[in-house]
């Protein structure tokens, strides 16, 4: 009997380990993803002439995901996919882009995490695209920026605020 109890307790506690916890992360998202939560929300900024949107869902089972959007007077010049996710140890982001009539601009491209902070997070290209690095950061409650170094080395920021 003794036996049957300590393989039932071993048995919840190791079952309890991959359980979610009450906010709907799973105990491995705690390091991960789960830390990216700040970037949930929908966010706009200007960019050039025309205005970057972007729209991030919840932190959770292992990924967030932005859907972006360029918009001008004379329509929506791009739409891009953003999916960041727990992968190879660490976290992986994944970025497509999509011209008028859903044309792609270029292949899907790979970046890696290189450093993270408090509301911060920057990634690094592994694979060839438009960037050669992307960082995303809030430096306040109703701020959003996201900045990197485009593959012909010019650096540039977009800030944003809060889509009401």
């Amino acid at each position: 009997m003794r036996t049957l109890t300590i393989g039932l307790i071993t048995l919840i506690a190791s079952l309890s380990a991959q359980l979610s916890f009450a906010d709907g992360h799973l105990q491995s998202e705690k390091a991960g993803i789960a830390s990216l939560s700040w970037m949930t929300g929908s966010w706009s900024g200007a960019m050039g002439p025309g205005t970057l949107e972007e729209n991030w869902t919840q932190a959770k089972s292992g990924s967030i995901a932005s859907l972006v959007r360029l918009t001008t007077p004379q329509g929506t010049g791009m739409v891009e996919i953003v999916n960041i996710e727990e992968a190879e140890g660490t976290l992986v982001l994944h970025l497509q882009q999509w011209g008028p009539g859903f044309t792609a601009l270029a292949p899907a491209q790979k970046m890696l995490v290189e450093t993270t902070g408090e509301h911060t997070i920057t990634f690094k290209a592994v694979t060839p695209g438009g960037l050669k690095q992307l960082t995303y950061s809030r430096p306040g409650d109703d701020e959003f920026e996201v900045s990197g170094v485009t593959a012909e080395d010019q650096s540039f920021t977009i800030k944003m605020t809060p889509i009401q």
